[in-house]
């Protein structure tokens, strides 16, 4: 089962049940969402493996599979589905497999998890560098923001329920309510909490979105909660124990990486403005590296 490790892993989860679960998910999104995402789960998984990363403390647990995941889904729906995005898929999951072991040991004497950061890197490495390769940029799909065709700041009911359950499934590149419903389906296989977590994180995401006056469309879309979902997780019960001073820091943390996301994608904008996972990569970052600081809040573990 260490290949739906590998995929529950996105959302910081060991739980082989939750990772089929996710993987049905994808495959409800569409074919090539399951099909690659699993490629690059694969191909991940078996370099690390080859390459002789520990088995029992990281690829037997999916430590080394969810980077490559998010690099099939990510790269299949931005370049569609060709050969030459199974190649990118392949080699990019291969590099994402020796730039997290690179990271680990980067990281390690900061008790620092890479996180999807090897992931984040090859993706925005490979849409950057994309427009300059004819043959993997001509039939390259548009990624415009659902306010590209829908601008406007007044938020509907419909907005509002949609894009709390869409930002569940953004973590995964999903748009669409019901296969964020898939998602968080499996995030309470996981745990009660880890799943009303994940959801509540979702909700203040969209919520610190609309206070600031994001789109409309954007936040029902799930933009602005997705990053906002996996900083809950990591800080509240994963990375960090459980207790009222730290509920409060991992609030702070969710509505940080919201409002990250918007400066991100301004960030890369002249590339397609490609948020990825950045939001949670670095907030999550800056609020574990301050922990010592603080001695009313503790590292779990």
């Amino acid at each position: 089962m260490t290949i739906p490790r590998g995929v529950a892993q996105v959302d910081l989860q060991p739980n082989q049940w939750t990772g089929l679960i996710f993987i049905v998910a994808l495959f409800v999104g569409g074919w090539q969402f399951g099909v690659f995402g699993l490629l690059g789960t694969v191909v991940a998984t078996i370099t690390a493996y080859l390459f002789g990363v520990s088995w029992t403390d990281r690829v037997s647990i999916g430590l080394e599979g969810f980077c490559g995941t998010l690099i099939g889904v990510s790269l299949v729906l931005y370049l569609e589905v060709r050969w030459m995005t199974v190649l990118l898929v392949v080699a990019g999951a291969i590099a994402g497999s020796v730039l997290t072991s690179a990271l680990n040991v980067l990281l390690t004497p900061y008790d620092l998890p890479t996180f999807t950061a090897p992931f984040c890197v090859i993706t925005s490495v490979m849409v950057i560098g994309g427009p300059s390769f004819s043959r993997i940029w001509a039939e390259h799909a548009r990624s415009a923001p659902p306010s590209a065709t829908a601008p406007g700041t007044v938020m509907s009911w419909h907005d509002f329920w949609r894009g709390t359950l869409s930002g569940v499934g953004q973590v995964f590149f999903q748009n669409q309510w019901y296969v964020g419903l898939i998602f968080l389906v499996g995030l309470f296989v996981a745990g009660w909490v880890t799943g009303l977590v994940a959801l509540l994180s979702s909700l203040v995401g969209l919520l610190t979105g609309w206070v600031l006056g994001a789109q409309a469309a954007d936040l029902g879309a799930g933009l602005y909660g997705y990053n906002a979902v996996l900083t809950g997780l990591a800080l509240w019960g994963t990375f960090v124990l459980v207790n009222r001073v730290s509920a409060v820091y991992a609030v702070i943390g969710v509505v940080s990486a919201a409002a990250l996301t918007a400066g991100i994608g301004n960030l890369f904008a002249v590339t397609g403005g490609h948020t990825l996972t950045w939001p949670f990569v670095l907030v999550t970052w800056v609020f574990l590296a301050a922990i010592p600081m603080f001695t009313k809040i503790q590292r779990a573990g």
